[in-house]
This record gives C-alpha cells, sequence and structure tokens, in this order.
C-alpha cells in the first residue's frame, strides 16, 4: 500500500509533460508559458518539501497523510477546471506542493523497517514511485487522446479520494520512531542545521540535484522532437515512451539490496557513469527510435539506482528525524527537476535537441566527477548506516 499510495500521489507531478502542446493551445499559451507548468509543478514541490515533510517527524503521520492526500483532490480539481493560465499554473503549483506526501510515506515506511532490511524497503517503495511516474505519462496520454486532457486530472482526483480513505483505514496508527516534541519553527529551523551538521547529506543532496536536473532535461522536452517531423507522435504514444523505463523500478529494488550488503559507494559510481553514458545514444534520437529506447532505459535505471541510495544512507542517519532528512534532502531534488524542465524547454526553443542532450550529459558528468573527488573523502556511508 506505501509503494501504491507513494506512486498514485508522484504521478500528479509528471501528468503535464506530454499535455503541454495541448494545454497551451487550449489556454492560448506562449510557448515559454507552457513550459513553467512544469516549473511550477516542481517549485511547488520543493516548498513543500521543506514546509510540509518535516511534519512527519512532530505529528501524527497516518493522519498527516490523508490530510495531504484530500487537500490534493481539491488542487486537482482546480487544475481539470481551469479557465485561464493562471488558474492553470496556481492549481499545478499546488498539486505539487501537496504531492510531497509521497515524501512522507517513504520516510513512514523506512521508519517501520529493521535497519538491516532498510535498503530493500525504501528500494520497494521507491520502485512505486517509478512505476507511478512512468504511468503517469503513459494514462496522461491516452486519457487526453480519448477525452482530453482535462480528464486526467478529474480521473487522478477521483482516484486519490479513494485511496485517501483506504489509507485511513489500513496504514499503521504508530509512526514507527516516536515523535519529537519540537515547534514548527524549530522544526524548520533542525532541518537546515542537519544539513550543516551533516556531511554525508549534503553530499547525497548534489548528487540527488544532479540527476533530477538530468532526469527532468530529458522528461520535460522529449515530447517536442517527438511530436515534430519525422514522428508526429500522439499523446498516447509518447506517453507509452514512459514504459520502456520500467527497469527503473528494478534498480529501484536492486540498489536498496546492494546498499544493505554495504555496496553503496560502487552503486552511485556505477550509476552515474551510466547517467553520463545514457545521453550518448539519446543524442540520436532524431534518426533513430532504437538509439532513444536505450538512451531511456540508461536513464531510468541510473537515476533510480543513485535516488535510492541516497535516501537509504541519509535515513539512517538519524532515524528520529527521518521526515527531515528525506523532506531535506528531496529539496534539491525539485531543485535540479526544475532547473532542468526550465533550461531544457529553453535550449529547445532557442538550439533544439543537440544542445538539450549536451545539457543533460552536463548535469550527468558533474555528478561523475562529485563522486570521483569525494569517494575516498568521506567515510563509508553504508558502514555508518548500518
Amino acid at each position: 500500500m506505501f509503494a501504491v499510495a507513494c506512486g498514485a500521489a508522484v504521478a500528479n507531478v509528471y501528468f503535464s509533460q506530454p499535455l503541454l502542446v495541448t494545454m497551451g493551445h487550449d489556454l492560448a499559451m506562449s510557448p515559454a508559458l507552457v513550459g513553467s507548468v512544469v516549473t511550477l509543478t516542481h517549485v511547488g514541490y520543493g516548498l513543500g518539501l521543506f514546509f510540509l515533510v518535516p511534519l512527519g517527524d512532530v505529528a501524527d503521520r497516518r493522519r498527516l497523510i490523508v490530510a495531504q492526500l484530500l487537500l490534493l483532490v481539491v488542487a486537482l480539481a482546480v487544475v481539470s477546471t481551469a479557465r485561464t493560465a493562471a488558474v492553470l499554473l496556481a492549481g499545478m503549483a499546488a498539486t505539487g506542493l501537496l504531492a510531497v506526501v509521497t515524501q512522507t510515506l517513504v520516510a513512514f515506511a523506512a521508519s517501520l523497517a529493521p535497519p538491516a532490511g532498510r535498503g530493500r524497503v525504501v528500494g520497494l517503495v521507491t520502485s512505486g514511485v517509478v512505476i507511478g511516474i512512468l504511468l503517469a505519462r503513459t494514462a496522461s496520454g491516452l486519457l487526453a487522446d480519448l477525452a482530453g486532457w482535462r480528464s486526467v486530472y478529474l480521473a487522478s482526483a477521483s482516484l486519490i479520494a479513494l485511496l485517501s480513505l483506504v489509507l485511513y483505514r489500513v496504514l499503521p496508527r504508530h509512526n514507527g520512531t516516536p515523535p519529537v516534541p519540537l515547534r514548527y519553527g524549530q522544526l524548520l529551523r533542525s532541518t537546515i542545521t542537519l544539513f550543516a551538521r551533516e556531511r554525508l547529506l549534503r553530499l547525497r543532496a548534489l548528487f540527488g540535484l544532479l540527476v533530477f536536473a538530468a532526469f527532468s532535461t530529458l522528461w520535460s522536452s522529449v515530447a517536442l522532437p517527438l511530436s515534430e517531423a519525422p514522428y508526429f507522435w500522439s499523446h498516447s504514444a509518447i506517453g507509452a515512451l514512459g514504459l520502456i523505463g520500467a527497469a527503473g523500478a528494478l534498480a529501484a529494488t536492486a540498489a536498496g539490496r546492494l546498499n544493505d550488503r554495504g555496496l553503496s559507494r560502487h552503486t552511485t559510481g556505477i550509476a552515474l557513469a551510466l547517467l553520463a553514458a545514457s545521453w550518448l545514444p539519446l543524442a540520436f534520437t532524431r534518426s533513430s527510435l532504437w538509439a532513444l529506447v536505450v538512451g531511456v532505459i540508461l536513464l531510468y535505471l541510473a537515476v533510480q539506482a543513485v535516488h535510492v541510495t541516497n535516501q537509504t544512507l541519509i535515513y539512517a542517519l538519524h532515524p528520529d528525524a527521518g521526515s527531515r532528512l528525506i523532506g531535506g534532502y528531496m529539496v534539491f531534488y525539485a531543485i535540479g527537476s526544475a532547473t532542468g524542465a526550465i533550461a531544457a524547454t529553453a535550449l529547445y526553443t532557442a538550439a533544439g535537441w543537440g544542445a538539450v542532450c549536451a545539457l543533460g550529459a552536463t548535469f550527468s558528468c558533474l555528478g561523475l566527477v562529485l563522486w570521483v573527488f569525494t569517494r575516498h573523502s568521506t567515510p563509508d556511508p553504508t558502514a555508518k548506516a548500518t
């Protein structure tokens, strides 16, 4: 249920990516304004990570999760009925803000897991996130072709409403770790203090920023060349492209098990090398669909392996501050995603697909260089975690 709920919630962040062209036409939005749909969603997500996710360390997580899901239903209803660009953008920002319930669920699951198997549990829940992201693009493209882009958000609102009722009944009534006695202001300040104190947290946050900037560089812009000559793909075809990244779900569970075996450093290095390599076949997207397929699979494997490793290791630093640690780390994820989205759409307009691939490769290579220079200068993170 944790995995299913995570997938359903995070999908709302990604529904819009195959729909940008149609949204823009429907509401008479300029190309630059259309790109801000994705950016504002991630900005909202980033704000939620800092201001909402830490509440999981001081509040009843079960009630917090259900309340956020019900508010998410309201935000989705606003998006589905928007008649102006301003209302749409506001609704998308609120959707991103409340979709951070995903990270509250991840922290909740990690708190309930035994330390020796935490990597496996985080990997399993994260595989639900991966599948949610994949199905988001496929489902949104298919529904948009059948009933228009608004039907995507109406359907999601209905699903989230149902899930909120189910989760209220099935989620454990205990937090796994006892709540900490902090006021809200103290809670937010302690999140910043954790970053100042923990070098491992800062390093893993930078890895998260770079890999998700690369991830967003691809997925915020790939619909543009695929909707043009020589492909002219439909929404559903573009959305289905995400299904070939299903290997990412396998990478999530495998990376979790490797972390439990003390191989976090090697897992990170190999994954970052694969991420950098993925942009070579992706550069040939316009001339070869097989190159696109290979590139997407490599990129998904790499990003999810690094992401699961990051979450497993930082949670183990201070289990009693799990929500703050994961929320703070994911702020960097949101920054990276927003940066990749806005830069990729602007670059595609100005210089084409080759420039987008160069941008993604730059983010990826920066992550690999960071790993090379820090792999021996920090204590073995897995050893510290176990």
